[in-house]
């Protein structure tokens, strides 16, 4: 056997291991959550050494249309690719990548694009379909934009799968994700989206209530977990493009284009919610593009693989935080803007030098263009910071090859997506 091959099967091997292997139940902290991870450090790796792999694919030719981003070559290269949506959910990484979405339940196909009733939704429309008790692979029969006259609020166990048409949620509410589990958003436009609210909204088929006035976030995810965001195309909210607060957690954001916008990402909901330190996010494979000034994201008290993300723009900052996050920047390629005095990626808030020294945060392999720098803190600077496998640092030269096709893709039926 060629000593090529034995390395993949060698490393395939590892990587099975270290999914299937056992951890230790035992809780030290009362407060965690019941969806967290045990340790946080081994799905870095994981991580990591999935995109090894890919890569070590890639340079065999083993896949003529692989890129090196594992999730795409996942499902990218299937011809058959409509055929076949579910496959999609078996192809998330990192701390999300446990989400299913409507895996297990049977296609909705959204044909109605109007949003007339929010309490009473017509059968076919978008409202209707994700308020439902059961498991739906949500699809659409056509291209549309879809203006909601409140916040679409999401029950669990839903796919949202924009794949083969141009869906847009404009100009109204925009998304919720509340107490719920199992959300899977893919191949969406989402822009100007506009505070609502002051009025009555249903969130199941046995339950609609009075909802308050809504920031108008593209995404809001909140007290919820296992949910994946990837492919989709963000810009231009009257609040943030996507805030994940109140102890949410196993998330993953992936392969999204985000652009024009203020506070992009907000993830921890105050410096006192302590129970925020539950939470667990994956931001990788994304494009932080034009007109984007800061929160990229912006962070709280949990832990944060920000890994092999393209940042291209932004005004004031692109990582900040506060409340002691822990924060593992990795292979990610950072272009600072001409600005002088806005080079740095990072920016503590409500802290002083003596306290944020402190905090986790640690930079791998990362590129840094025209200037761009990133403040370090915590105890071990570098790779002695790791406890496992790291990421190479020549695998930010590969960010912008794999973060290439962000945002929502054209697919086409019987086409290579």
């Amino acid at each position: 056997m060629a000593t090529t091959q034995v390395l993949v099967l060698f490393a395939l091997a590892l990587l099975l291991t270290m999914l299937f292997a056992g951890v230790d139940s035992t809780r030290s902290n009362e407060t965690w959550h019941e969806h967290a991870v045990e340790n946080p450090d081994e799905v870095a790796a994981m991580v990591d050494m999935t995109i090894r792999n890919s890569t070590v694919r890639r340079r065999l030719g083993y896949f003529s249309c692989s890129t090196g981003n594992p999730i795409d070559d996942c499902w990218r290269c299937d011809r058959k690719w409509q055929l076949r949506r579910k496959h999609l959910a078996t192809c998330s990484i990192g701390f999300g990548r446990n989400a299913i979405g409507g895996r297990d339940g049977r296609y909705y196909v959204v044909s109605d694009p109007n949003d007339d009733n929010p309490v009473n939704p017509k059968p076919g429309t978008l409202r209707h379909a994700v308020i439902q008790e059961e498991p739906l692979w949500i699809v659409f029969k056509r291209d549309m934009v879809i203006t909601l006259k409140q916040e679409l609020i999401m029950n669990s166990f839903k796919t949202i799968d924009g794949r083969g048409v141009n869906v847009h949620i404009a100009n109204g509410a925009c998304i919720t994700i509340q107490y719920v589990t199992n959300i899977i958003i893919h191949g969406i436009h989402i822009h100007d989206c506009k505070p609502t609210g002051n009025a009555m909204v249903r969130s199941s088929p046995s339950h609609y209530g009075w909802r308050t006035m809504a920031d108008g976030d593209g995404i809001s995810i909140f007290g919820s977990s296992h949910i994946w965001i990837d492919h989709n195309s963000l810009s231009s909210c009257a609040d943030g493009l996507i805030d994940a607060v109140m102890a949410s957690t196993a998330i993953t954001i992936s392969n999204n284009y985000f652009t024009h916008h203020n506070e992009v990402m907000l993830l921890g909901h105050s410096d006192t919610y302590t129970r925020d330190k539950v939470m667990q996010v994956t931001i990788a494979y994304n494009h932080f593009g034009r007109g984007l000034i800061q929160r990229m994201p912006r962070c709280r008290h949990g832990y944060f693989h920000v890994v092999n993300n393209d940042y291209t723009h932004w005004e004031m900052y692109a990582i900040g935080g506060s409340a002691s996050p822990t924060i593992n920047s990795q292979g990610n390629r950072y272009l600072a803007p001409r600005n002088r005095f806005a080079k740095e990626v990072t920016k503590r808030d409500y802290a002083g030098h003596w306290q944020w020294k402190h905090w986790n945060w640690r930079s791998e392999g990362d590129l840094f263009l025209n200037g761009a720098f990133f403040t370090r803190s915590g105890s071990g600077r570098g790779a002695s910071y790791a406890r496992a496998s790291s990421l190479a640092a020549k695998s930010s030269s590969l960010v912008g090859v794999i973060t290439s096709n962000a945002g929502a893709l054209n697919c086409r039926g019987g086409r290579r997506c």
